[in-house]
């Protein structure tokens, strides 16, 4: 049937010898299709082309070049209509195009998919990971750092040798295969083993901050919300089976308490055991029914997507939508039975019994840092609320006679902790204070002969439609103070 069509024969041949193939006609058209189709066109009553791009067959730049084409419907023009305005609103809120105008970042041919975080970017990403850490704090996580490199032994015990490698940057040292790490896991694995555990260690809520490297398509990379380098707020909890309920639980509750910080909601899905399932029915039924009182305990809705989980353990998606009503993937959380069997793991129970297997949970609630970056800059707009931005403040002199004063108010905010900077230009008040607008500092501060006078500071909000008050510097303190309190 798709004899002239190399494309889909390669991917028919690819198809297991067993699967069902799904072929679908509309009208004329017949096309290989995991489906559903619409039954006919006419539910098509509003639609539009999106874009058009070259595109390497499966991102791989040594095979052919296509046309990707995307294309949207709506049953009326009017949803159409508010699409098209909220893409147009996407395209100003891009990261890649905000990102360079507030010089957060940039990417370099020299280490491709790999991002350069510049002075103001890096401050966000610091600000994003003591935050976590203070949750840590506050929630029993213990924060742990491991290697980069591993000898492929550890991959291949984990399995990640035979289903992951071609995701993996591999090379040699010394003669020996080694692996730079895709994700964590493993490396908590060994640190949970290399001594004797007890039941009375458990929950053991382990978390890294460490780098991940990914070998992503070159075609497949996209500014920070696709790279090859990256960090995430990585942990994992290992604990009895007793206990999973209460650590979802807990985990959920983490999520929903920062996703509240961010202004983000959000929507879970169940994910139950797939066909290719490793384990017993047993185990995974009792998982499945701890993580339905978790969700349940929750309050918020959520469904079942049958047979979606993973081949080691069921698993709760959370779906993130931002401010343009667009869902990402950030935060997971799954079950793992795997892993623990892999590495050996085990914990002396309480009545000194036969050693048990603990179960690990796979966490993070922001995902990859870089990724979060890109989501909250155009949830943002670029405005980023006090506590996050890298631009809080910045101090405007009415003239270079007031360079001095402006130098001590500086001094006093940089030590209370806020990232304020001075306008040396020379420009005009008028342009001083535009400038700062197009950047996105949350405060100007306007110095000149009355404000050194009385050791004041006029001070206008970015989100005060140009008012100004004068107050001193220890009162523009404590407002910031009190601004990022609340927000946090």
């Amino acid at each position: 049937m798709f004899a002239e069509n190399q494309f889909k024969v390669e991917m028919i041949n690819e198809l297991p010898e067993n699967m069902a193939i799904a072929v679908y006609r509309c009208g004329d058209l017949v096309d290989l299709c995991r489906g559903p189709h619409i039954p006919n066109t006419s539910f098509v009553r509003a639609f539009a082309c999106i874009s058009a791009s070259s595109s390497y067959w499966r991102g791989k730049e040594e095979r052919e070049s296509l046309q990707r084409v995307y294309g949207v419907s709506f049953p009326d023009s009017k949803r159409l209509k508010e699409y098209l305005c909220l893409m147009e609103e996407a395209k100003e809120r891009d990261h890649r195009k905000l990102g360079q105008a507030q010089e957060l970042f940039i990417f370099n041919k020299v280490s491709p998919g790999c991002c350069f975080f510049l002075p103001h970017g890096a401050r966000v990403l610091n600000k994003l990971k003591a935050f976590m850490q203070q949750e840590y704090w506050d929630r029993g996580y213990e924060e742990v750092v491991t290697p980069n490199v591993y000898n492929m032994s550890l991959w291949e015990t984990s399995g990640h040798a035979a289903n992951y490698r071609d995701n993996m940057f591999v090379f040699e040292i010394d003669g020996k295969e080694v692996g730079l790490k895709p994700m964590n896991c493993p490396g908590h694995c060994e640190i949970f083993r290399h001594r004797p555990r007890s039941y009375r260690e458990l929950p053991l809520r382990m978390a890294d901050f460490g780098v991940l490297h990914r070998n992503e398509a070159s075609g497949a990379l996209a500014g920070l919300t696709r790279v090859r380098r990256f960090v995430q707020d990585d942990a994992h909890i290992f604990c009895r089976e007793s206990q999973v309920k209460d650590e979802v639980e807990g985990v959920l509750k983490f999520i929903d308490d920062v996703y509240k910080i961010f202004g983000f909601e959000y929507e879970l899905e169940l994910s139950t055991r797939p066909d290719n399932y490793l384990g017993v029915v047993e185990t995974w039924n009792r998982a499945e029914s701890q993580l339905k009182e978790a969700l349940g305990a929750c309050g918020k809705p959520w469904k079942v997507n049958e047979g979606d989980g993973a081949f080691y353990g069921p698993k709760i998606d959370i779906g993130v939508f931002d401010a343009l009503k667009r869902k990402f993937q950030c935060a997971t959380l799954q079950l793992d039975f795997q892993l623990p069997i892999n590495f050996k793991l085990t914990y002396a129970p309480e009545d000194e019994g036969k050693h048990e297997r603990p179960v690990m949970i796979h966490r993070a609630i922001l995902g990859s840092f870089e990724r979060m970056v890109a989501i909250l800059l155009e949830h943002y707009g670029g405005k980023w609320p006090l506590w996050l931005s890298p631009r809080q403040a910045i101090i405007c002199p009415a003239s270079s006679d007031w360079l001095e004063y402006a130098e001590q108010v500086r001094g006093k905010i940089h030590r209370a902790g806020f990232h304020v900077d001075i306008d040396k230009s020379g420009k005009s008040m008028g342009k001083m204070v535009a400038e700062a607008h197009k950047v996105s500092y949350n405060y100007i501060l306007g110095v000149g002969q009355d404000e050194a006078g009385s050791g004041e500071v006029s001070v206008r909000a970015r989100h005060s439609k140009g008012a100004l008050s004068k107050i001193s510097v220890d009162e523009a303190i404590r407002r910031f103070r009190e601004e990022v309190a609340a927000f946090k």
